[in-house]
Protein backbone atom coordinates (compact mmCIF):
# COMPACT_ATOMS: atom_id res chain seq x y z
CA UNK A 1 0.00 0.00 0.00
CA UNK A 2 1.07 3.79 -0.28
CA UNK A 3 0.67 5.12 2.86
CA UNK A 4 1.34 9.00 3.89
CA UNK A 5 1.98 9.64 7.47
CA UNK A 6 0.98 13.37 8.86
CA UNK A 7 2.61 14.90 11.44
CA UNK A 8 3.46 18.23 12.71
CA UNK A 9 6.61 19.78 12.32
CA UNK A 10 8.87 22.92 13.34
CA UNK A 11 10.39 22.88 9.79
CA UNK A 12 7.57 24.09 7.26
CA UNK A 13 9.73 24.34 4.07
CA UNK A 14 10.84 20.91 4.69
CA UNK A 15 10.60 18.19 2.14
CA UNK A 16 9.46 14.75 2.60
CA UNK A 17 12.74 14.08 1.47
CA UNK A 18 14.33 16.22 3.90
CA UNK A 19 12.21 14.34 6.15
CA UNK A 20 13.04 10.82 5.15
CA UNK A 21 16.66 11.85 5.73
CA UNK A 22 16.18 13.00 9.21
CA UNK A 23 14.32 9.84 9.71
CA UNK A 24 17.04 7.89 8.64
CA UNK A 25 19.63 9.92 11.11
CA UNK A 26 17.47 10.09 14.30
CA UNK A 27 16.41 5.96 13.42
CA UNK A 28 20.49 5.55 13.66
CA UNK A 29 20.99 7.60 16.25
CA UNK A 30 23.22 10.69 14.90
CA UNK A 31 20.99 12.84 16.13
CA UNK A 32 21.04 11.67 20.17
CA UNK A 33 18.04 11.94 20.69
CA UNK A 34 14.77 9.10 20.56
CA UNK A 35 13.03 9.46 17.53
CA UNK A 36 9.99 11.46 16.85
CA UNK A 37 6.71 9.05 16.78
CA UNK A 38 6.28 9.81 13.07
CA UNK A 39 9.73 8.47 12.21
CA UNK A 40 8.70 5.80 14.36
CA UNK A 41 5.59 5.03 12.50
CA UNK A 42 7.30 5.28 9.35
CA UNK A 43 9.68 2.70 9.92
CA UNK A 44 7.51 -0.25 11.35
CA UNK A 45 5.00 0.77 8.04
CA UNK A 46 8.18 0.36 5.74
CA UNK A 47 9.54 -2.74 7.79
CA UNK A 48 5.96 -4.52 6.66
CA UNK A 49 6.63 -3.42 2.60
CA UNK A 50 4.15 -0.03 2.47
CA UNK A 51 5.79 2.41 0.52
CA UNK A 52 5.51 5.57 2.83
CA UNK A 53 5.74 9.18 2.04
CA UNK A 54 6.33 12.00 5.11
CA UNK A 55 4.18 14.93 5.09
CA UNK A 56 5.16 17.21 7.78
CA UNK A 57 2.63 20.20 8.37
CA UNK A 58 3.28 23.15 10.23
CA UNK A 59 0.63 26.08 10.01
CA UNK A 60 -0.21 25.45 6.05
CA UNK A 61 -2.71 22.62 5.95
CA UNK A 62 -2.05 22.67 1.72
CA UNK A 63 0.48 20.89 2.37
CA UNK A 64 -1.74 18.00 2.77
CA UNK A 65 -3.67 18.75 -0.05
CA UNK A 66 -0.39 18.98 -2.31
CA UNK A 67 0.86 16.14 -1.25
CA UNK A 68 -2.19 13.80 -1.36
CA UNK A 69 -3.10 15.21 -5.02
CA UNK A 70 0.11 14.55 -6.35
CA UNK A 71 1.33 11.42 -4.72
CA UNK A 72 -2.28 9.82 -4.19
CA UNK A 73 -2.20 7.62 -1.00
CA UNK A 74 -4.53 4.58 -0.22
CA UNK A 75 -4.21 5.57 3.43
CA UNK A 76 -3.24 8.34 5.64
CA UNK A 77 -1.84 7.30 9.13
CA UNK A 78 -2.59 10.97 11.07
CA UNK A 79 -0.13 11.70 13.99
CA UNK A 80 -1.25 15.51 13.98
CA UNK A 81 -1.70 15.88 17.56
CA UNK A 82 -2.13 19.88 17.17
CA UNK A 83 -2.71 22.76 14.47
CA UNK A 84 -1.84 26.43 15.70
CA UNK A 85 -3.57 26.06 18.49
CA UNK A 86 -3.47 22.69 20.66
CA UNK A 87 -7.37 22.71 20.35
CA UNK A 88 -7.77 22.28 16.53
CA UNK A 89 -6.02 18.77 16.25
CA UNK A 90 -9.81 17.83 14.71
CA UNK A 91 -8.61 19.94 11.87
CA UNK A 92 -6.62 16.68 10.21
CA UNK A 93 -9.44 14.56 9.67
CA UNK A 94 -11.71 16.63 9.00
CA UNK A 95 -9.66 18.15 6.21
CA UNK A 96 -9.20 14.83 5.01
CA UNK A 97 -12.77 13.49 5.24
CA UNK A 98 -13.56 15.92 2.97
CA UNK A 99 -11.30 15.24 0.34
CA UNK A 100 -12.43 11.74 0.44
CA UNK A 101 -9.12 10.63 1.28
CA UNK A 102 -9.00 7.54 3.84
CA UNK A 103 -7.05 7.76 7.65
CA UNK A 104 -6.24 6.23 10.30
CA UNK A 105 -7.74 7.06 13.55
CA UNK A 106 -10.89 8.84 15.27
CA UNK A 107 -13.12 11.22 13.30
CA UNK A 108 -13.46 14.93 14.18
CA UNK A 109 -16.20 14.27 16.64
CA UNK A 110 -14.38 12.24 18.19
CA UNK A 111 -11.59 14.26 19.17
CA UNK A 112 -13.45 17.77 19.37
CA UNK A 113 -15.47 15.12 22.32
CA UNK A 114 -13.01 13.86 24.13
CA UNK A 115 -10.68 17.32 23.93
CA UNK A 116 -13.87 18.84 26.13
CA UNK A 117 -13.26 16.78 29.55
CA UNK A 118 -17.37 17.86 30.46
CA UNK A 119 -18.74 16.87 27.37
CA UNK A 120 -16.92 13.62 27.80
CA UNK A 121 -18.14 12.58 31.26
CA UNK A 122 -21.43 14.16 30.37
CA UNK A 123 -21.97 11.58 27.68
CA UNK A 124 -20.10 9.16 29.29
CA UNK A 125 -22.72 9.46 32.56
CA UNK A 126 -25.85 9.31 30.31
CA UNK A 127 -24.38 5.72 29.40
CA UNK A 128 -24.69 4.60 32.65
CA UNK A 129 -20.61 4.97 33.42
CA UNK A 130 -19.51 6.10 36.31
CA UNK A 131 -17.45 9.62 36.18
CA UNK A 132 -16.70 11.92 39.17
CA UNK A 133 -18.47 14.83 39.85
CA UNK A 134 -17.50 17.94 38.38
CA UNK A 135 -18.44 22.11 37.64
CA UNK A 136 -17.17 24.00 34.97
CA UNK A 137 -16.12 28.09 34.75
CA UNK A 138 -15.37 29.87 31.09
CA UNK A 139 -12.77 32.43 31.55
CA UNK A 140 -13.28 35.10 33.39
CA UNK A 141 -16.41 33.49 35.22
CA UNK A 142 -16.02 33.42 39.18
CA UNK A 143 -16.15 30.72 41.39
CA UNK A 144 -19.10 30.63 43.39
CA UNK A 145 -20.37 28.10 46.21
CA UNK A 146 -19.77 24.40 44.82
CA UNK A 147 -21.58 21.06 45.92
CA UNK A 148 -19.10 19.22 45.19
CA UNK A 149 -16.64 17.29 47.83
CA UNK A 150 -12.90 18.47 49.06
CA UNK A 151 -10.54 17.47 47.75
CA UNK A 152 -10.98 18.73 44.04
CA UNK A 153 -8.30 18.95 41.16
CA UNK A 154 -8.82 21.32 38.54
CA UNK A 155 -7.98 21.40 35.20
CA UNK A 156 -7.74 22.95 31.64
CA UNK A 157 -10.93 22.09 30.44
CA UNK A 158 -9.38 20.73 26.73
CA UNK A 159 -6.46 20.36 27.41
CA UNK A 160 -4.25 16.76 26.93
CA UNK A 161 -1.08 15.24 28.03
CA UNK A 162 -1.34 16.56 31.23
CA UNK A 163 -0.78 19.84 30.26
CA UNK A 164 -1.70 22.22 33.54
CA UNK A 165 -1.94 19.95 36.36
CA UNK A 166 0.62 19.56 38.64
CA UNK A 167 0.34 18.99 42.55
CA UNK A 168 -0.92 22.73 43.18
CA UNK A 169 -4.17 21.36 40.95
CA UNK A 170 -5.57 18.94 44.02
CA UNK A 171 -7.26 21.83 45.76
CA UNK A 172 -8.64 21.00 49.61
CA UNK A 173 -11.43 24.79 49.81
CA UNK A 174 -12.76 27.08 48.56
CA UNK A 175 -9.85 29.66 48.26
CA UNK A 176 -7.33 27.35 46.67
CA UNK A 177 -10.03 26.55 44.47
CA UNK A 178 -10.79 30.34 43.45
CA UNK A 179 -6.77 30.46 43.00
CA UNK A 180 -6.17 27.57 40.56
CA UNK A 181 -9.10 28.34 38.56
CA UNK A 182 -8.11 31.65 38.03
CA UNK A 183 -4.23 30.33 37.72
CA UNK A 184 -5.74 27.89 34.18
CA UNK A 185 -7.57 30.56 32.38
CA UNK A 186 -5.21 33.55 33.24
CA UNK A 187 -2.37 30.58 31.92
CA UNK A 188 -3.94 28.56 29.52
CA UNK A 189 -6.67 31.09 28.31
CA UNK A 190 -9.69 28.31 28.64
CA UNK A 191 -12.36 27.16 30.76
CA UNK A 192 -11.15 25.39 33.88
CA UNK A 193 -12.96 21.96 35.13
CA UNK A 194 -12.66 20.67 39.00
CA UNK A 195 -14.02 17.16 39.31
CA UNK A 196 -13.64 15.53 42.88
CA UNK A 197 -10.79 13.39 43.68
CA UNK A 198 -11.10 9.54 43.31
CA UNK A 199 -8.88 7.95 46.32
CA UNK A 200 -7.35 4.73 44.55
CA UNK A 201 -4.92 3.18 41.36
CA UNK A 202 -4.43 4.85 38.47
CA UNK A 203 -5.34 2.63 35.75
CA UNK A 204 -4.93 3.12 31.72
CA UNK A 205 -7.02 0.60 29.47
CA UNK A 206 -5.81 0.89 26.08
CA UNK A 207 -7.66 -0.30 23.21
CA UNK A 208 -7.48 -1.29 19.67
CA UNK A 209 -10.01 -2.28 16.74
CA UNK A 210 -13.44 -1.62 16.17
CA UNK A 211 -16.87 -2.81 16.74
CA UNK A 212 -16.74 -6.83 16.80
CA UNK A 213 -12.86 -6.78 16.18
CA UNK A 214 -11.79 -4.18 19.33
CA UNK A 215 -9.60 -5.71 21.94
CA UNK A 216 -8.91 -4.43 25.51
CA UNK A 217 -5.19 -4.32 25.55
CA UNK A 218 -3.87 -5.46 29.22
CA UNK A 219 -4.24 -2.64 31.52
CA UNK A 220 -0.93 -0.46 32.82
CA UNK A 221 -0.39 1.53 35.76
CA UNK A 222 0.74 3.94 37.35
CA UNK A 223 2.35 3.33 40.49
CA UNK A 224 3.39 5.80 43.37
CA UNK A 225 5.77 4.66 46.05
CA UNK A 226 3.99 3.76 49.26
CA UNK A 227 5.25 7.22 51.36
CA UNK A 228 3.22 9.32 49.10
CA UNK A 229 -0.19 9.56 51.22
CA UNK A 230 -1.28 13.34 49.94
CA UNK A 231 -3.58 13.46 46.68
CA UNK A 232 -1.25 15.95 45.15
CA UNK A 233 1.35 13.27 45.38
CA UNK A 234 -0.88 10.57 43.37
CA UNK A 235 -1.92 11.88 39.78
CA UNK A 236 -0.23 12.04 37.10
CA UNK A 237 1.04 15.82 36.44
CA UNK A 238 2.55 17.13 34.17
CA UNK A 239 5.97 16.22 34.67
CA UNK A 240 5.16 12.69 36.31
CA UNK A 241 4.43 11.54 32.39
CA UNK A 242 6.76 13.10 30.33
CA UNK A 243 10.09 13.40 32.37
CA UNK A 244 11.38 9.85 33.28
CA UNK A 245 14.50 11.06 35.46
CA UNK A 246 11.79 13.31 38.03
CA UNK A 247 9.91 9.46 37.83
CA UNK A 248 12.52 7.45 39.04
CA UNK A 249 13.91 10.15 41.65
CA UNK A 250 10.47 9.81 43.06
CA UNK A 251 9.49 6.40 42.96
CA UNK A 252 6.69 6.46 40.81
CA UNK A 253 6.60 4.04 37.43
CA UNK A 254 4.28 2.75 34.96
CA UNK A 255 4.53 -0.90 34.87
CA UNK A 256 1.58 -3.67 33.78
CA UNK A 257 -1.25 -3.31 36.51
CA UNK A 258 -1.40 -5.41 39.42
CA UNK A 259 -3.55 -7.82 39.66
CA UNK A 260 -7.19 -6.73 39.77
CA UNK A 261 -10.61 -8.42 40.25
CA UNK A 262 -12.97 -10.07 37.61
CA UNK A 263 -15.29 -7.80 38.73
CA UNK A 264 -13.40 -5.01 38.15
CA UNK A 265 -11.72 -6.37 34.73
CA UNK A 266 -14.79 -6.73 33.36
CA UNK A 267 -16.52 -3.50 34.19
CA UNK A 268 -13.37 -1.62 32.91
CA UNK A 269 -13.31 -3.61 29.51
CA UNK A 270 -17.29 -3.05 29.21
CA UNK A 271 -16.63 0.77 29.76
CA UNK A 272 -14.10 0.61 26.80
CA UNK A 273 -16.59 -0.68 24.75
CA UNK A 274 -19.45 1.63 25.30
CA UNK A 275 -17.35 4.75 25.33
CA UNK A 276 -15.73 3.54 22.09
CA UNK A 277 -19.13 3.91 20.67
CA UNK A 278 -20.57 6.75 22.42
CA UNK A 279 -17.52 9.17 22.07
CA UNK A 280 -16.68 8.53 18.12
CA UNK A 281 -13.43 6.39 18.98
CA UNK A 282 -12.21 4.74 15.95
CA UNK A 283 -9.40 1.72 15.48
CA UNK A 284 -7.51 2.73 18.67
CA UNK A 285 -8.02 4.88 21.83
CA UNK A 286 -7.42 5.00 25.71
CA UNK A 287 -9.40 5.21 28.86
CA UNK A 288 -7.87 6.42 31.73
CA UNK A 289 -9.60 5.44 35.16
CA UNK A 290 -9.36 5.19 38.97
CA UNK A 291 -10.15 1.69 40.67
CA UNK A 292 -11.61 3.05 43.97
CA UNK A 293 -10.69 1.11 47.01
CA UNK A 294 -14.04 -0.28 47.25
CA UNK A 295 -13.83 -1.82 43.69
CA UNK A 296 -15.56 0.93 41.99
CA UNK A 297 -14.28 2.08 38.54
CA UNK A 298 -14.08 6.05 37.61
CA UNK A 299 -13.47 7.36 34.11
CA UNK A 300 -11.14 9.83 34.56
CA UNK A 301 -11.15 10.84 31.15
CA UNK A 302 -10.80 9.06 27.12
CA UNK A 303 -8.21 10.10 24.69
CA UNK A 304 -9.15 9.50 20.89
CA UNK A 305 -5.38 10.02 19.94
CA UNK A 306 -3.56 8.57 22.29
CA UNK A 307 0.38 8.96 21.78
CA UNK A 308 1.47 5.32 20.19
CA UNK A 309 5.18 5.69 20.04
CA UNK A 310 7.53 2.69 21.11
CA UNK A 311 7.84 2.14 24.33
CA UNK A 312 4.62 4.16 25.61
CA UNK A 313 1.00 2.92 27.55
CA UNK A 314 -0.12 1.72 24.21
CA UNK A 315 2.47 0.31 22.43
CA UNK A 316 3.56 -1.53 25.53
CA UNK A 317 -0.03 -2.95 26.11
CA UNK A 318 0.10 -4.32 22.93
CA UNK A 319 3.73 -5.80 22.89
CA UNK A 320 1.92 -7.83 25.93
CA UNK A 321 -0.54 -9.79 23.18
CA UNK A 322 2.13 -10.72 20.81
CA UNK A 323 1.92 -7.24 18.48
CA UNK A 324 5.45 -6.10 18.52
CA UNK A 325 6.01 -2.43 17.12
CA UNK A 326 5.60 -2.84 13.53
CA UNK A 327 2.87 -5.67 13.70
CA UNK A 328 0.85 -3.18 16.12
CA UNK A 329 1.12 -0.41 13.50
CA UNK A 330 0.21 -3.18 10.88
CA UNK A 331 -2.91 -3.72 13.13
CA UNK A 332 -3.95 0.03 13.20
CA UNK A 333 -3.78 0.40 9.53
CA UNK A 334 -5.71 -3.12 8.56
CA UNK A 335 -8.23 -1.82 11.57
CA UNK A 336 -8.67 1.01 9.04
CA UNK A 337 -8.73 -0.64 5.70
CA UNK A 338 -11.66 -3.22 7.26
CA UNK A 339 -13.72 -0.31 8.55
CA UNK A 340 -13.54 1.44 5.63
CA UNK A 341 -14.42 -1.44 3.12
CA UNK A 342 -16.96 -2.10 5.73
CA UNK A 343 -18.72 1.26 4.34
Amino acid sequence: MRIAVVFNTPYPRWTPEQHLQQMRDELAGKTGNEPELEYQVAEALESNRHEVLLIGVHDDLRVILDHCSAWKPDLVVNCAEAFRDARHDFVFPALLETCGVRYTGSPPLGLLVTRDKAMSKKILAYHGIQVPSFETWNPNEPVGEVSLRFPLIVKPLASDASEGIAQASVVSDAAELRERVAFVHQRFEQAAIAEEFIEGRELYASMIGNDDTLEVLPLTELVFDKEKNAPEERIATQTTKWDAPYRRRKGIRYQFARPVSAAAKERIEAICRTACKALWLRDYGRIDVRLSNDDDVWVLEANANPFIARGHEVANAADKIGLPYPKFIQRIVSEAVRRYDRT
